[in-house]
């Protein structure tokens, strides 16, 4: 048995969750997200709790289990909470602003490199940091990645896009004339 599959999830005041044929919808005070249903998993809503039930033991069924549990309480905590990702720009002369739904980067390229954000994510600003936020966990991650990959940071000087919590490993440069 899924032992994340097993835990049920909180259902918090002003949250509102509807399983529907195809998708489960659930409504928050952030927002409204939807996830898929899968034939081999049922949803039990009782006592302001959502239970996740397999219907039978097939490979298929307890693949399945863990996963949608996991995605209907990103979808609970997104609605309430909400989700951050911070990005920090390391490098001489290396800047980043927000302006409206863009983010301008200026990492060492010749130009600089704007990138449209999404409708459902916002960005802030402060100094070298960029902070990405927004309901959906899978939304927010993904465009965090695509913005690192403008300028991934390098093992020598450390120079680049890396996530706040991150840790590059560092190499040694070449060893000089002795």
């Amino acid at each position: 048995m899924s032992r994340i599959g097993k835990k049920p999830i909180e259902i918090p005041s002003g949250v509102e969750i509807k399983v529907g044929a195809d998708e489960v919808t659930v409504k928050g005070p952030k927002g409204a997200l939807t996830t898929a249903v899968h034939p081999k998993v049922e949803y039990k809503i009782e006592d302001n709790q959502v239970e996740v039930v397999r219907v039978d033991d097939s490979r298929l069924a307890r693949s399945q289990h863990g996963l949608r549990r996991t995605l209907l309480a990103n979808c609970v905590e997104g609605v309430t909470k909400g989700f951050e990702r911070a990005l920090e720009v390391i490098g001489v002369g290396y800047k980043v602003s927000v302006q409206g739904k863009k983010i301008v980067l200026n990492v060492g390229y010749s130009h600089p490199v704007e990138f449209d954000l999404p409708k459902d994510i916002e960005a802030k600003a402060e100094g070298s940091k960029v902070t990405l936020s927004g309901i959906n966990k899978q939304l927010v991650g993904e465009v965090a990645a695509q913005i690192r990959r403008v300028r991934p940071p390098e093992p020598y000087k450390g120079k680049g896009i890396k996530y706040v919590d991150e840790i590059i490993k560092r190499k040694a440069g070449k060893a000089g004339a002795k």
